[in-house]
Order: structure tokens, then C-alpha cells, then sequence
């Protein structure tokens, strides 16, 4: 995908509201999804300033663990999916994580993250997952989405 797709892809997943309870159902539906392929993957919902779902599935590890907080902090700092971070700035022919004004301990740009934002364009949260390919944990994220969204239609 491109940066543009990636764009499109943000601005039409899209919440038409969220709460705890939402963030245990979105959870659950992630949690449905990478354990039916056995993802050695860590799966969390970070919402409005706090840990809403986290879970560890079989395989995974404290460096998922990091990865999953690094990539949330990158949506949460530039309020777009780690993915899209990622794939723009290879656009540009550089790297995100030797940007100056990054730290490479704080924020990594590999897929995996993606920004929970509400229909009013407010952002909320993101939802990660960590332990497979990059394009992988983007796609089972957005797939997570996606079914959960499916509800509002």
C-alpha cells in the first residue's frame, strides 16, 4: 500500500464512538483474529491516556512487549498508523527512526499500530499488535477493525 492508501485506509476506519466496554470488544475481536493463525503476538488498546486491553498470546515475548509500546507511541505522538509513518518517510528516502527529533527507544515506525480516532476526528487511542511481518500485524489489525466496525452499518 501506499502512503496515500494507508491515508484513506485511517480516514475511513473511523469510531463512532468509544468506551471501555468497546475497548474489550475490539480486544476480543483481535484476540479472535491472531489466535485463529497462532500469532506469537502481544495485543494491546491504549484509550484516552491508559492501557483499556492487553493480552500476550503464546510465542510472544517482552520484545513484542516493546515493540507494541513503541509503535503506539508513534500514533499517539503523530496521530497516524505506524504503517503509513513507516511507508512515508521511505517515500522520502529516509528512515523515521534516524529522524533527529526521534528516539528510536520511544518510537518505531513498522506496522503494527493504528490510530483509534472518533468520526470527529478526535484521537483517542491506538490499537497494536506486535510479533508477526510488519505488513502482517497491520493487516490483522485493520481486519480487527474492520469486523468490529461492521456493528455500525
Amino acid at each position: 500500500m501506499t502512503p496515500s492508501e494507508l491515508l484513506a485506509q485511517e480516514a475511513q476506519l473511523q469510531l463512532p464512538a468509544f468506551d471501555l466496554d468497546a475497548a474489550w470488544q475490539l480486544g476480543q475481536q483481535l484476540h479472535r483474529l491472531a489466535t485463529a493463525i497462532q500469532a506469537p503476538a502481544v495485543l494491546e488498546i491504549h484509550a484516552y491516556g491508559r492501557v483499556a486491553f492487553s493480552a500476550a498470546l503464546p510465542g510472544s515475548s517482552a520484545d513484542n512487549d516493546d515493540w507494541a509500546r513503541r509503535k503506539r507511541n508513534t500514533v499517539l505522538r503523530f496521530g497516524h498508523s505506524s504503517m503509513y509513518l513507516g511507508e512515508y518517510n521511505r517515500s522520502k528516502g529516509r528512515e523515521f527512526e534516524t529522524q533527529p527529533h526521534i528516539d528510536a527507544r520511544e518510537y518505531a515506525a513498522h506496522g503494527g499500530s493504528f490510530p483509534l480516532r472518533l468520526s470527529n476526528g478526535e484521537l483517542i487511542g491506538a490499537l497494536t499488535l506486535s510479533g508477526l511481518p510488519q505488513w502482517d500485524d497491520h493487516r490483522l489489525v485493520v481486519e480487527a477493525l474492520q469486523a468490529w466496525l461492521e456493528q455500525f452499518s
